[in-house]
């Protein structure tokens, strides 16, 4: 695993965040809504009239886009995991879980609330974050991983 930065992947990093931002602000400008993706996505499990198209298109987006870049250029993208099936399915349940005690995941609280200046937004984005470097930390002395 390579978790080196180089200044070969600052654009492409750049024009990643600028995208996402700008989503951001075109949801929240055109529909009201914050672009976060648990919320999206839970919402649609208790459908409501009237907000189910955008919900399904944004959700679609995100899996048709990579696809479309994936075949209509020479990016070779491959996702690489050196973790057992159980332990994604655990990490999944986790964030899930993490998400509804959050009330929100890290795009809406750290993209979007944090650009609000929500101070809840702000804690849970530093919750967030010092969770995920004491669980790296604790993985990598206590298994090696």
């Amino acid at each position: 695993m390579n978790e080196s930065f180089t200044y070969s992947s600052l654009l492409p990093s750049l024009l990643g965040g600028v995208m996402i931002g700008a989503a951001a602000l075109l949801l929240m400008s055109s529909h009201g809504r914050i672009m976060g993706i648990s919320g999206i996505t839970s919402r649609l499990l208790k459908p409501v009239a009237g907000d189910i198209d955008w919900r399904v298109s944004f959700l679609a987006g995100l899996i048709v886009t990579p696809l479309v870049l994936q075949f209509s250029s020479r990016v070779q993208m491959q996702v690489v995991t050196d973790v057992s099936a159980p332990t994604l399915i655990l990490a999944g349940l986790l964030v899930g879980f993490g998400t509804v005690y959050g009330n929100g995941c890290t795009s809406g609280h750290g993209v979007c609330g944090v650009s609000r200046l929500s101070r809840r937004s702000l804690v849970a984005t530093l919750t967030f974050l010092a969770t995920a470097m004491l669980t790296a930390t604790l993985l990598r002395l206590v298994w090696g991983a």
